[in-house]
């Protein structure tokens, strides 16, 4: 797919960015083999592929669900510009 330089343009526009003419060029052709990249890929027939959320067959690692770091909550708390009942206090910020 051919992208023309009002394509890039436009594009740019909508993405909010500042685009000299001297990279319409180079954006103009990335995107544009971007683009061709997506329509081979979309070329392939994929209807007898099974779906998998990995490549590989393997369980999951998992590890014991247990406490391994001690309370802090006093010494973090030292450290805060304000606190009250064991909570950092903020600026309201919603009103």
């Amino acid at each position: 797919m051919s992208l023309s330089s009002d394509d890039i343009h436009k594009i740019a526009h909508l993405a909010r960015l500042a685009v000299d003419e001297a990279e319409i060029a180079p954006l103009q052709r990335d995107l544009s083999n971007i683009l061709g990249l997506v329509e081979q890929m979309q070329a392939v027939d994929t209807s007898q592929v099974e779906p998998m959320a990995h490549p590989l067959e393997m369980p999951q690692r998992l590890r014991p669900d247990e406490v391994t770091e001690t309370n802090q909550r006093e010494r973090y708390l030292r450290n805060a510009p304000a606190a009250e009942n064991g909570l950092f206090l903020v600026p309201k910020v919603i009103e």
